[in-house]
């Protein structure tokens, strides 16, 4: 923690008033220290994490944080507000905020110290203490876990706060005896976040903290960034209940398997944890068992704090939904690598080099044409993982490790019988739930070492492999044929009609499921490029640029709609747009979802609609006006998405400026003082 933070990255009288300002000024503190390289680069970081999620928690605390290509050490900048700054979190501004930095890299000691802070953060003497600091090299000792100099006289009164709580802890040990006696409640939990950096560890210090005053036994494993130690088994086995509060998917699920479980998000455990000891408590009683592996959170919908519960059949369009995503967000990388990879190739040797001769037998080092094969060999090889990824990593989403096997056999075979990427979902279904069913089989003491990693997945191998050959794969490669052929053979109000459906999905929820099963066809059509797959991935790619491209252009043509936070915001909404970021246009759509939605979904059913009217086409998976040197009409690709841009910008401003009060129409003082008008 020494190399984290000093006296200069501590502000004790922050004056920013916006969560965006209180960044900037604590991280051009950590840019006069040599710790950030690039000022803007890295706020831009730091928003796209907050756009993710909010990072305000109960307390008054305010964690922004991000990894960063711009940080070149970890660093930890410390701020208090006297008039609080709102980060989120339900109850209320946060006074004591902290902006975790860290390099792109960052190894696991440096983030394992990150989440000790995290953890303290939890500890109200700790907090009361940064709220009663006088000076700043005190409270940077203080955050890095060391004495502050003391006075002789304070020397005494520490002797004196010593003896007394020798003596405390000399009654806590006797009330410590009797509760072992009484056998307490005892509660296994697993805590994970995207990043892995805070709320990983702050959700697993409150539901600590919380079963100590509640009496229960709490045990908690941390699936952060940081590392993964494993929960002793014998704790697990002596549990009376299971907690998840995650916001990724839990590792190797089946250990808590025949335990009662409640199933959140991670800002659940950190926010409501007596709620979720007291559920897990009923569970227990009424006797609810779950068998883990029917159960993979249902903390990916909406706030991430309902609950998933496995034994609650009525989740499970929840639960498979999360199983595809798992699927798709395992793929997704082996698209963007390889799908590049293809399309830089036809930008350098063209179409026809996909016919060329395998590298490893013609090769020269001088032919531009050699390099555009070499690209599209590559690119092709990492594409002919893409149906086994997704088949595997489905089914790992339902059935943990045991299930890979028989879900990468499947989607192979997918490959085989020409079922494609349809043929692919199929079979990793089929591998997750196979493999489920045969962990529920009762079997020996002397074959459960083995089952995992043999007896399971050459069963479920076997089987899967019998119905992909047999059963189900012939139909599905049908059916996939028969996609093909209606994509290509769209054309006129048909292809139209799709743009419009297209571009509806991805403006709808701007990085959510509905958005993500866009994307998902799309790429789909990716590993075997038609042309009518390619105009659907134009038309996909260009409806996603549209709501953070209208927001920004908003915030610019209209200031007075917007909050200060949310022109700033806007600023950064136009690198996300032309980057392909959707999720840029969240923070927007959460402050004013009934105006910003229906805007950009309207926005980006006229994109989809013109792109696919246009015949655009695309080959790779991403990049934005990056790769427009890679799309097929370029130019009335560019034009779709500047209408669609156009169209959602116009729809926010007459929306947001028909809802002005009448005061404000009247003329009444804005905050910056000037009159406050009905905006048309």
């Amino acid at each position: 923690m020494s190399e984290l933070i000093t006296a200069e990255l501590v502000d004790l009288d922050l004056s920013a008033t916006t969560k965006d300002a209180a960044a900037r000024s604590l991280a051009e503190r950590m840019v006069a220290a040599h710790r950030v390289t690039d000022l803007d680069g890295f706020l831009a970081d730091v928003a796209a994490r907050e756009a993710q999620m909010p990072t305000g928690l109960d307390g008054g605390i305010g964690i922004p944080h991000c990894r960063s290509e711009h940080v070149n050490a970890p660093t930890l900048a410390f701020g208090r507000s006297g008039a609080g700054i709102d980060f989120g979190a339900a109850d209320g501004p946060a006074d004591l905020i902290f902006l975790i930095a860290a390099p792109a890299g960052a190894d696991d000691d440096h983030l394992t110290i990150l989440s000790g802070l995290a953890r303290r953060l939890m500890d109200p003497e700790f907090t009361a203490a940064l709220r009663a600091g006088t000076n700043a090299r005190a409270v940077a000792a203080l955050i890095r876990g060391e004495e502050p100099p003391e006075e002789p006289e304070q020397e005494r009164v520490e002797a004196g706060k010593q003896e007394q709580e020798q003596a405390e802890t000399v009654t806590e040990a006797a009330g410590a005896t009797e509760a072992a006696e009484s056998a307490p409640f005892r509660i296994v939990a697993v805590t994970s976040c995207p990043t892995g950096i805070a709320h990983t560890y702050m959700a697993a210090e409150s539901l600590a903290a919380a079963g100590r005053a509640e009496g229960v036994e709490v045990t908690v494993e941390t699936q952060g960034s940081a590392g993964f130690k494993k929960l002793d088994p014998a704790v697990v086995a002596a549990a009376d209940a299971v907690i998840w509060a995650h916001d990724v998917e839990v590792r190797e699920k089946s250990r808590f398997r025949g335990k009662p479980l409640v199933d959140v998000g991670v800002k659940a455990g950190i926010n409501r944890p007596a709620e979720l000891i007291a559920e897990a408590r009923r569970k227990a009683e009424r006797g609810e068992i779950a068998t883990a592996t029917d159960s993979d959170g249902a903390s990916g919908a909406g706030d991430g704090d309902g609950d998933g519960s496995g034994a609650d059949h009525a989740h499970f369009g929840v639960r498979l939904r999360t199983y595809l995503m798992s699927g798709v967000s395992y793929m997704v990388p082996f698209v963007a690598a390889g799908g590049l990879l293809i399309a830089l190739s036809f930008a350098i040797g063209g179409y026809e080099i996909a016919s060329a001769k395998s590298v490893a037998d013609h090769f020269v080092w001088g032919e531009a044409d050699s390099w555009a094969a070499l690209l599209n060999q590559i690119g092709s090889a990492a594409f002919g993982f893409l149906v086994p990824v997704l088949a595997g990593y489905i089914a790992y989403g339902m059935a943990d490790r045991p299930a890979l096997v028989p879900g990468f056999v499947g989607g192979a075979i997918a490959l085989t019988v020409n079922a494609g990427f349809l043929g692919g979902l199929v079979a990793g279904l089929l591998a997750g739930a196979v493999v489920m069913a045969i962990q529920r089989v009762p079997v020996h003491a002397t074959l459960r070492g083995i089952m995992p990693v043999l007896v399971i997945p050459l069963i479920a191998s076997a089987v899967v492999g019998f119905l992909m050959f047999i059963v189900v794969g012939k139909p599905i490669a049908s059916l996939q044929n028969a996609l093909t052929d209606w994509l290509n053979g769209l054309s006129g109000s048909n292809a139209v009609i799709l743009g419009v459906v297209l571009g509806l999905m991805m403006c709808f929820d701007m990085g959510g499921p509905l958005n993500k099963v866009a994307y998902a066809f799309a790429v789909g059509g990716l590993a075997d490029p038609t042309p009518g797959s390619l105009k659907v991935m134009a038309a996909v790619m260009a409806a996603g640029m549209v709501p953070p491209l209208a927001m920004a252009l908003a915030t610019t043509v209209r200031k007075r709609l917007f909050t200060k936070t949310e022109r700033e915001n806007g600023r950064a909404a136009w690198v996300l747009g032309a980057s392909f970021i959707t999720e840029g246009a969240i923070p927007f759509a959460a402050a004013d979802p009934l105006r910003v939605i229906p805007s950009v979904m309207a926005g980006g059913a006229v994109t989809g609609a013109l792109s696919m009217a246009f015949g655009a086409t695309l080959r790779a998976p991403h990049g934005g006006v990056f790769v427009v040197p890679l799309i097929g009409e370029p130019f009335l690709y560019l034009l779709a998405i500047a209408a669609g841009t156009l169209v959602a910008t116009a729809l926010v401003v007459l929306l947001k400026g028909a809802r002005r009060t009448a005061p404000e129409a009247s003329g009444d003082a804005g905050a910056d003082g000037s009159r406050v008008t009905v905006a048309a």
